[in-house]
């Protein structure tokens, strides 16, 4: 079963994406968070494998949140989220090393 840890600042988006992630039986949602802050808090708490973070959130957003991440041993893979289409932040995850999806 690979653990999947939500993050994104739109309950919605995250509800749909939970509701995609739950029809897979080889996935588990084990965690949420509305910013970059709250995702470093519930990845410490849960370990998941796999972290959907969104690039743009308050707070804290997820290209901080996932730098920070990737400096902890042995930390989940990320898969950086936007909806913006031409994100020049999309780009910047992708040139450090990140994997990003529209």
């Amino acid at each position: 079963m690979i653990r999947v840890v939500l993050v994104d600042d739109q309950a919605l988006f995250r509800a749909g994406i939970r509701m995609l992630v739950a029809s897979q039986p080889d996935l588990e949602v084990v965690g949420e968070a509305g910013d970059g802050q709250e995702a470093l808090r519930v990845i410490a708490e849960t370990g998941p494998d796999v972290v959907l973070m969104d690039i743009r959130m308050p707070v804290m957003d997820g290209l901080a949140a996932t730098a920070e991440l990737l400096t902890r041993s042995d930390p989940p893979k990320v898969v950086m989220l936007t909806t913006f289409d031409l994100d020049e932040a999309a780009a910047r995850a992708i040139r450090q090393g990140r994997a990003a999806s529209c």
